[in-house]
């Protein structure tokens, strides 16, 4: 496999890993209070490989969001963690 399209997919998922936590107002307001982020750095840092491991983090930190996330994506809650470790090994 390629690994630039690896990254890329992981990316994709942390993108739609956000997108799923933002849409429960409590879970986005327990992201950023866990994360430490902010909405502006949300906006302004989203591209980086750090700031969507730290997403697919939150996520692998709480087991029902794990696995609810990954069942709202259609994919494995392994490959929600596996893309966690290929954007942080970037």
């Amino acid at each position: 496999m390629n690994p630039a399209n690896t990254n890329d997919n992981a990316a994709d998922l942390a993108l739609n890993a956000l997108a799923w936590t933002l849409a429960e107002p409590a879970r986005a307001e327990r992201l950023l209070s866990t994360t430490g982020l902010t909405p502006a750095d949300l906006r302004a840092r989203i591209g980086e490989p750090a700031v969507l491991a730290a997403i697919l983090g939150f996520l692998e930190a709480h087991e029902p969001d794990l696995i609810a996330a990954a069942e709202a994506l259609d994919c494995r809650p392994a490959a929600l963690v596996a893309a966690r470790a290929t954007l942080e090994s970037q």
